[in-house]
């Protein structure tokens, strides 16, 4: 089957965020199974420097001018389109965001490239290659399915929402540079409050909708956490399935990993106190064995719930833990952690910006891996904290509500426990969730068992592969 994914990351080339991790393990693990998986990328500078390229694949003009597909294959084998368009993608800033860090006005063309072109693809522009199924993945690549349509649906078409929140939306005046039928325009189409959204053309037009968690698939097809598009969603429930993510193995492992201090494993533990002693050593925080580390490697937005793990500090100092923070985003969210720093420096060290490196070893230093977020589609942060033994600490929303199991007494129990989850998106219940961490630090045996547990938790990408794979041969059987 030969499948063609659309995004606009690919870790380790460019990432700004989880869709990077994703599109960077998914091809690779559908290759196991036997799927023939290219991936179609824009040309960011950082993608054409780290691909190795085999040749250009044509040359044609587009609504957003003269473009070359070129192809090639990255350090661990992905094959790859990349979009060479200098003129789109060769821009100081970030991928979306100028250096004002205001998105670029012609964003809608620079990401309806991605659409047209995987159209394209799909209809033939390799003549040594054409995909039977196209998969876009989040608002960068919602106009996939829209360009397959106004194509004739050369090919099939899943598109996987990682965050509904972030839709693409641009000004009607947009559309006419899209070159998209004039009837798209329209309620039944991507028309969106007079605008026009890229994430309702990937909802609507698709043939099938995936989320990154079973739970998050059922959150947004209501009010709460469907960003104005659960009428929508509730219509395609049929078409809705949630696949949870997985973590790659190859780099996400303490037992290989090259970044960290000392390397452990589940039945060798020992690797981890260097890590964490590593740590406090870099971050100038208080060198002890005794005093748990709470973490946190995370976008600094209100999404993510760290006003609450702001408002909570004085609870993990006073109690006599300490605190690392990895991440960059709201100034006064960066600021004011900045001051609990300086306030405290023997408990507290933050660090802004992110760096892959250092996350890598906060992982493996932590004791505790803080997410307390509003909603998490999946959430990839708590399944690398598993993987490396810091407890997660998480709401019950989304994919942290699928991958942490609260360390009741019934799940110490029966050694089910990985993790402490609360309901409310407030402080004082994050602050009980935080107080129970605490007493569990003080019971080591029971902590050392419900560590056990969290690292010989499998959320690899082989069982997320085989259920994409099933979803597949279904739309190409119908």
């Amino acid at each position: 089957m030969r499948v063609l994914h659309v995004c606009a990351e690919l870790f380790p080339l460019l990432k700004t965020g989880g869709l990077a991790d994703v599109a960077g393990a998914l091809p690779l693990a559908l290759g196991y199974l036997g799927c023939d998986v290219r991936v179609l990328l824009p040309g960011f500078p950082a993608i054409l420097a780290g691909l190795n390229i085999d040749g250009e694949v044509a040359a044609v003009n587009s609504m957003a001018g003269p473009i070359r597909i070129l192809f090639g294959h990255t350090a661990s084998g992905i094959a790859v389109y990349v979009i060479d368009a200098p003129h789109c993608f060769d821009r100081p800033g970030s991928p979306y965001l100028d250096v004002g860090q205001q998105p670029y006005s012609d964003n809608h063309l620079r990401f309806a490239l991605l659409g047209w072109v995987a159209a394209q693809l799909a209809s033939g522009l390799d003549p040594y290659w054409r995909a039977e199924l196209v998969h876009a993945h989040d608002w960068h690549a919602g106009l996939v399915s829209a360009y397959l349509v106004a194509a004739g649906r050369p090919a099939k078409s899943v598109f996987t929402v990682h965050n509904l929140a972030y839709q693409g939306v641009f000004p009607a005046s947009a559309f006419a540079s899209l070159e998209l039928p004039p009837e798209f325009f329209s309620l039944e189409g991507i028309e969106f409050h007079g605008k026009i959204s890229f994430m309702k053309a990937g909802l609507y037009f698709c043939d099938h909708i995936s989320t990154v968690s079973p739970r998050y698939a059922s959150e947004i097809t209501h009010d709460e956490q469907g960003c104005g598009l659960d009428g929508l969603l509730r219509t395609r429930k049929a078409d809705l399935t949630g696949i949870l993510n997985g973590v790659d193995d190859q780099v996400w492992n303490p037992t290989l990993d090259p970044l960290i201090a000392a390397n452990y494993s589940v039945e060798k533990m020992q690797g981890k106190a260097k890590c964490k002693q590593d740590m406090q050593m870099r971050m100038g925080l208080e060198p002890s064995s005794d005093q748990p580390l709470f973490a946190v490697v995370s976008r600094l937005t209100e999404q993510k719930g760290l006003h609450l793990v702001l408002a909570a500090l004085d609870e993990i100092t006073q109690r006599g833990g300490q605190f690392v923070l990895l991440g960059g985003g709201d100034a006064a969210l960066e600021d004011a952690f900045k001051a609990a720093a300086a306030a405290h420096p023997a408990q507290i060290a933050v660090q802004i910006g992110y760096d892959e490196d250092c996350s890598h070893r906060i992982m493996a230093a932590a004791d505790v891996l803080l997410v307390p977020s509003r909603f998490e589609p999946c959430g990839l942060t708590q399944l690398y904290g598993l993987k490396y033994g810091a407890l997660p600490l998480v709401r019950r929303v989304g994919g942290l509500a699928d991958t942490v199991i609260d360390c009741s007494l019934e799940n110490l129990e029966d050694a089910s426990a990985t993790g402490f989850v609360f309901d409310d998106f407030n402080v004082a219940a994050l602050t009980r969730a935080l107080r129970r961490a605490f007493i569990l630090w003080h019971r080591p045996k029971d902590w050392k068992a419900t560590r056990r547990s969290a690292m010989q938790a499998d959320f690899g990408w082989s069982a997320a592969a085989a259920q994409y794979v099933a979803l597949y041969e279904k739309l190409m059987n119908e």
